[in-house]
């Protein structure tokens, strides 16, 4: 099922199998753990992006997008726009499209530096429930 969820941004949820994670964390009563859980509860393969950790809930990190896979179907930000600018950036320069900006993560600089590049984006939509509605 194709998802347009925003400003003409697709993507077909079922379809989706890796997903990076910027912004995963040990601490389980924040965002980064809940969504890395959830989604792995779900049967994708979460890959966490993190400097901080080298692994996180059992799953080996990446420090930086750039050094993701390049068959990664989504990277989905629960980062504050303040450090999802510079992760934009590198995730443009990187090559990936499929961006999803979990609400709080967006802001009007990250809009203009995907406007610049011709990438629509969802954002401030939740991918804990958009997934449950699909699965």
């Amino acid at each position: 099922m194709l998802y347009n969820l925003i400003e003409g941004a697709v993507m077909d949820l079922k379809s989706l199998k890796r997903i990076a994670l910027v912004g995963a964390t040990k601490n389980k009563e924040k965002v980064g753990n809940i969504i890395l859980r959830d989604l792995t509860k779900k049967g994708y393969e979460v890959i966490p992006v993190t400097p901080k950790d080298d692994e996180v809930e059992g799953i080996k990190t990446v420090n930086k997008v750039e050094n993701l896979p390049k068959d990664i179907d989504s990277i989905v930000f629960v980062v504050p726009p303040k450090i999802g600018i510079e992760v934009t950036k590198e995730t443009i320069n990187s090559g990936f499209k499929n961006l999803w900006y979990q609400p709080g993560t967006y802001s009007a600089e990250i809009e203009k530096i995907l406007s610049k590049n011709d990438i629509k984006a969802i954002h401030d939509i939740c991918i804990l429930v958009e997934t449950s509605k699909v699965l």
